[in-house]
């Protein structure tokens, strides 16, 4: 992974956050660990950390790579990392894994199938667990992915966890979606459910080389056919791939090369960026919100609403027009 400066190793942890920025910008793999882990433990630094990174965001390709458990996610995002370093991209992959519901805790075992890019300088792999976050995401994503972007990544590699219908928030955060499918999982049915189908700028059929690749593929490109996107619209595109061998995945790379043209040249690159700031400062107003309201629980405002409501002396939307009226002096 990125090359790290011995010099440098021992005080990041006590570094402040221009230095950080500025060993991240040089390529040091701890600096870049050390700034997701901050922004993904939502530290006081975090506000600082985005400033700081602020001017050197916003360039790098996003593409999302999600799709159901065992349809082989982790092996056609490593062979991608392969393709981008063959043409002297710096790679930043983040791998969503899920956290168990009763400790909390992550496998994190995405990492452990791109062994192939361990040692290379060009690529930075982080695992992240989605701590019960819903949609195949982490909430701390959107800043990880500005962490990347500032340490100088050509290309951001984002895989979630495997999804299923309702789990597409990739598609608020990826410049392209890729949703993988595999013959025999019944992927071909699950897509025609409101969702998978349309967040998909590109569908790869992985491990074609089984029994039922072409009627996988003939189901989706039926479903495309049926959505009849509008005049200039994109029409997702059908990439068949056998990724254990390498096999597609130039055809998989110019398919992402034609949708991120085709973004630029219709303006919705800048359309789709603009609305993925919004929904994150959203986000961030609504973490801070929620806090604040967390501090209410233990003073007496709440309560004392909550008492009044209970016993039918004054209604809910009053007592929250009320709590609101507190939380803004």
């Amino acid at each position: 992974m990125m090359q790290d400066e011995a010099p440098a190793r021992f005080r990041l942890r006590d570094a402040d956050v221009p230095t950080l920025v500025a060993l991240a910008r040089q390529g040091d793999p701890r600096a870049v660990a050390r700034l997701i882990t901050l922004v993904e433990n939502a530290s006081p630094l975090s506000r600082e950390i985005a400033a700081e990174l602020a001017p050197h965001t916003g360039r790098a390709p996003v593409i999302g790579m999600t799709g159901s458990p065992g349809v082989g996610k982790s092996t056609t995002t490593s062979a991608l990392v392969t393709a981008y370093r063959e043409a002297g991209k710096r790679v930043g992959v983040l791998a969503v894994d899920p956290s168990s519901p009763f400790s909390g805790g992550a496998i994190l075992g995405d990492r452990v199938r791109m062994q192939d890019h361990a040692t290379d300088p060009g690529v930075y792999i982080r695992s992240m667990s989605s701590r019960g976050h819903l949609g195949g995401l982490s909430a701390t994503t959107p800043q990880a992915v500005r962490v990347l972007e500032g340490a100088g990544c050509d290309v951001i590699i984002i895989e979630t966890v495997g999804v299923g219908q309702a789990e597409v928030e990739i598609a608020s955060l990826a410049d392209t979606t890729l949703v993988l499918l595999a013959p025999g999982m019944g992927d071909g049915i699950q897509a025609v459910k409101a969702g998978i189908l349309e967040i998909a700028d590109i569908f790869v059929v992985n491990k074609a080389d089984r029994d039922g690749a072409d009627s996988t593929a003939r189901d989706i490109r039926g479903m495309v056919a049926l959505s009849a996107p509008g005049p200039g619209a994109w029409r997702p595109e059908l990439v068949k791939t056998v990724a254990s061998k390498n096999e597609g995945i130039d055809l998989v790379r110019a398919a992402i090369d034609n949708h991120r043209e085709w973004l630029i040249t219709h303006g919705e690159l800048d359309r789709r960026r603009t609305a993925r700031a919004a929904a994150e400062i959203e986000a961030l107003a609504l973490s801070t919100l929620r806090a604040k309201l967390g501090n209410l629980r233990g003073e007496a405002a709440l309560p004392d609403l909550a008492a009044k409501v209970a016993t039918g002396g004054l209604d809910p939307f009053t007592a929250a027009d009320a709590l609101l009226a507190g939380l803004s002096q």
